[in-house]
């Protein structure tokens, strides 16, 4: 077993006013996997920006303009994650909801293409980070 220490102990993260969260099933048991990239990057917007109930009213129009959304990308991201149980939306609040007991199923070839998926958008965003953008 790997042992963990800190690496840089005037910059160990704490949580402020703030609160996001995500069980380390969500990777384990496939929902990472089982997202699309518009669907990733709405679901993590939301628990980034909702409190500790899972709660946020941030509108379509600064969804859209904050994750450089189409109409139909939202609509199409949106839908899905309700389809898919992970979030509730009454027209004007979102809800992340806790992840279901059964993770959706996967073929092993979409699996595939969405891990690698997830594994370019995680690079470009470290790179990004990097470069200081």
């Amino acid at each position: 077993m790997i042992k963990k220490k800190v690496l840089n102990p005037n910059r160990v993260r704490c949580i402020e006013r703030g609160f996001s969260f995500i069980p380390h099933r969500f990777l384990t048991d496939g929902y990472l996997a089982s997202l699309s990239q518009q669907e990733l990057l709405l679901y993590f917007f939301l628990v980034l920006v909702s409190d500790r109930q899972g709660l946020s009213f941030y509108s379509y129009d600064a969804i859209c303009s904050l994750l450089q959304f189409s109409a139909e990308d939202y609509i199409r991201a949106r839908d899905a994650l309700m389809d898919k149980d992970l979030i509730a939306f009454d027209g004007t609040l979102f809800q992340v909801l806790d992840l279901p007991a059964n993770p959706p199923a996967l073929t092993s070839r979409e699996g595939s293409h969405q891990r690698h998926e997830v594994r370019r958008i995680l690079r470009q965003a470290l790179q990004r980070e990097a470069d200081g953008r």
